[in-house]
């Protein structure tokens, strides 16, 4: 008797040819059918961004395994929505997963990450959606200690789903043993001493975006943040809608 395996198209914004994607691919190819569609090139920090004013391109890429591998010359999100249309030959995905990038993406990076911006555009297609991240940023990282967390959440979505407009933002610790997994909030934080300006020889001013990430609160066990900080896996389930319902009544008495 033919098992059919559920199908889950991946993606990232580290390039196709990322370590991260690599090692995602290797936890999963023996209990999935998987197709990779990946940038070209880093793409880091394109969050849900997609190319309206610019042609895309598709390259066939060598396997990894039996996995077909794609690239794209857009965003993570233009690989996304060009799997689902021209990749997939007509079959919608069981799930799709953005990762493992190299680099946090817990509380605020969440805004501007393009692995998440995977996990986003496919919450907004009504597909289970995932994202998976390490703190480790080093992009020769080996990531097999992620591989029993990955092949777990994987598993309990595949299995149960998630609800409408909910994908999941999964951060790991940068360096195993992890302690276990916790179901977190995101942290209040912001990025400051973000610009450094220099002098080009030319005689013009450029600036550099760096910056440091500040723990708005740092003692708040409930965070993403503390989770991570504290060796473990930090779960955020992320939703579409950014209503902020709680303030719907209040401002319901201003005088417009």
């Amino acid at each position: 008797m033919k098992i059919n395996k559920p199908f889950i198209l991946i993606s990232n914004d580290d390039g196709y040819h990322a370590k991260g994607i690599q090692f995602l691919v290797s936890f999963l190819k023996d209990k999935a059918e998987l197709l990779v569609c990946a940038p070209e090139a880093a793409r880091s920090g394109y969050s849900c961004a997609f190319s309206a004013t610019e042609p895309l391109r598709l390259k066939r890429r060598h396997n990894m395994g039996d996995t077909e591998v794609w690239s794209c010359n857009g965003t993570p999100v233009d690989c996304v929505k060009l799997a689902l249309d021209q990749l997939c030959g007509g079959r919608k995905p069981d799930l799709i997963l953005g990762g493992i990038n190299h680099g946090d993406n817990s509380t605020v990076n969440n805004h501007y990450s393009g692995t998440m911006g995977v996990a986003m555009e496919g919450c907004m297609k009504y597909i289970p959606s995932v994202a998976f991240s390490s703190c480790d940023y080093d992009t020769e990282a080996d990531y097999s200690a992620l591989r029993d967390g990955v092949c777990r959440i994987v598993d309990k979505v595949l299995n149960e789903g998630l609800p409408k407009g909910i994908c999941l933002n999964v951060n790991f610790p940068e360096r195993p043993p992890f302690k276990g997994i916790k179901i977190c909030r995101m942290a209040f934080g912001q990025w400051v001493n973000e610009i450094v300006k220099e002098r080009h020889p030319r005689g013009y001013d450029y600036y550099w975006m760096v910056g440091e990430y500040k723990n708005d609160e740092p003692d708040a066990e409930d965070s993403d943040q503390w989770a991570l900080n504290h060796g473990y896996v930090a779960i955020t389930p992320t939703k579409m809608d950014v209503t902020a319902y709680e303030y719907i009544e209040e401002m319901k008495k201003w005088q417009l």
